[in-house]
């Protein structure tokens, strides 16, 4: 969907928004939608349907905590995430929220909405083939620190 804008004129002109300057809970609204369809679309893709284990297996995913330990690693991945990029993610960490997780603290909670405002400013700014690179890495490094996790 793209915003129609007036320009003074009786006619309308379809304009692209500048979603960088969109305040970062609002990017994180619809970021944590997104990155849970995505997250959604690939279990079941995997073939996981039972609901059940469909809810269990996306909390790893999705949830506050996955989302806080995915941030320090895409972070550190050098060259992984663009100074925009960063720039998203801080806005949404940086964003003073009136509400907070029921299953984490503060802190997590920060950096997970920085997580899904990345995911939103992608989104919006139609960057879909970036976002869904980061998703696909984010579902890889889910999967692998998964692994670790079972070895132990």
């Amino acid at each position: 969907i793209r915003p129609k804008e007036r320009d003074g004129d009786e006619n309308n002109m379809t304009t692209e928004k500048d979603w960088s300057l969109l305040n970062g809970l609002a990017l994180a609204y619809i970021g944590d939608a997104i990155y849970e369809v995505y997250i959604r679309d690939y279990l079941i893709q995997s073939g996981k349907t039972r609901p059940n284990q469909l809810h269990k297996s996306a909390t790893k995913y999705v949830s506050a905590k996955a989302q806080n330990a995915l941030m320090p690693q895409m972070l550190a991945v050098d060259g992984l995430l663009t100074e925009n990029e960063i720039t998203m993610y801080k806005r949404g960490r940086n964003s003073k929220s009136h509400t907070s997780s029921k299953n984490a603290d503060i802190t997590t909670y920060r950096v997970a909405t920085g997580f899904e405002s990345l995911m939103g400013y992608l989104h919006l700014s139609k960057q879909t083939e970036r976002m869904e690179e980061l998703i696909q890495w984010c579902i890889q490094q889910t999967e692998e620190d998964q692994n670790e996790q079972s070895k132990k």
